[in-house]
């Protein structure tokens, strides 16, 4: 009779967690051909995707295929016949789902963090090319079942994310095949606006151009008597505010964002800016903006969309993807990229 229990017991526990898989079934040709080969490398501490709340069960979130390597590599071949001269490597460094339960709020968000990096491969030489790093927010409101939202999600910023990954264009200095684990502090550690005490007062009109610390001697700021800053110039002419990234003055860094200047702050994460999703994407003044279907995922297209938008932007306004939360927090800068971090 006690086995009987027992056997009931663990056969409802069965039950009571769903599974949702993730599967890597897009289309992945290079158009151009120009793509010798794509080594997978799966840098995750922690294979473990996680579990999330679905009503009164669980919901776990795994990989149709689990043997990542070998079968986004054979995706690759099998999606592509005729074969360039370059050599991508694409790195999958972080890949989790939780809840989250965000300050004044009744109920937890079912969430997604993602980080991807791509490389161009010589020899032993690597070069940087783009990263995707965020974290995707669910609704509980409007999505029943948040696995069924989140595992498509991943599958297709993987699928976008190698596609732009033939087309993206090498930025900073090579990595050395032996700090390809360490990429990151490897190529920050020649940014002067990280390493050095003070910043340059002055204007900038990308990102790179302030971790440089490289003002652009011909752009300057107008300010009121009071002090606020009310226009940019160039050569002594009004111009749209879309040409500057951040300025700097009186050694203090403040970004442009569509609600205004924030100051830019630094720790040791690199700097950030104390807000929320709402106020940085464009239009998005209310909280119960989704981008994309609710239930059936975002199409291919808007997810390459907004990965596409958070490599080198003039400022930083990656496109969304997800909820846009009115959750505020410190939103980093990507060092490499100049994209929107978030962490919450």
């Amino acid at each position: 009779m006690k086995k009987i229990i027992l056997f009931l017991m663990f056969s409802v526990s069965l039950i009571a967690q769903r599974v949702e898989l993730i599967k890597l079934n897009g289309n992945i040709k290079d158009k151009n051909s120009r793509t010798k080969s794509l080594t997978f490398i799966d840098n995750r501490t922690d294979k473990f995707i996680g579990t999330i709340a679905d009503k009164k069960e669980t919901a776990e979130i795994k990989f149709e295929n689990e043997d990542l390597k070998n079968y986004i590599e054979n995706w690759f071949l099998n999606d592509n016949k005729k074969l360039g001269n370059t050599d991508v490597v694409v790195m999958l460094e972080e890949l989790k789902i939780y809840d989250e339960q965000n300050e004044n709020k009744d109920y937890p968000f079912a969430k997604l963090k993602i980080k991807m990096s791509s490389f161009l491969k010589r020899i032993d030489r690597y070069y940087f090319m783009s990263r995707f790093d965020n974290v995707i927010v669910c609704n509980p409101k409007l999505t029943t079942h948040p696995q069924r939202f989140l595992a498509p999600q991943i599958a297709d910023i993987m699928t976008e994310f190698i596609k732009l990954s033939y087309s993206y264009s090498v930025t900073g200095a090579y990595i050395p095949e032996n700090e390809i684990n360490n990429y990151d502090k490897y190529l920050s550690q020649n940014y002067k606006a990280f390493n050095n005490y003070e910043l340059k007062d002055g204007v900038y009109n990308d990102f790179k151009g302030f971790y440089n610390q490289e003002p652009n001697a011909q752009y300057s700021i107008k300010k009121n008597k009071k002090g606020k800053v009310t226009g940019l110039l160039h050569n002594g002419a009004d111009v749209s505010y879309s040409e500057m990234y951040c300025y700097v003055d009186g050694g203090k860094a403040y970004k442009l964002t569509p609600v205004g200047f924030d100051e830019m702050k630094k720790d040791d994460k690199g700097f950030y800016i104390y807000t929320s999703r709402v106020n940085l994407f464009a239009g998005g003044k209310g909280s119960g903006i989704i981008v994309g279907a609710v239930l059936g995922g975002i199409p291919g297209a808007l997810i390459g969309a907004a990965i596409e938008s958070g490599t080198n932007p003039p400022n930083g306004a990656v496109q969304g993807i997800g909820y846009r939360s009115s959750q505020e927090s410190n939103v980093y800068i990507d060092s490499l990229t100049g994209a929107y971090i978030f962490e919450k």
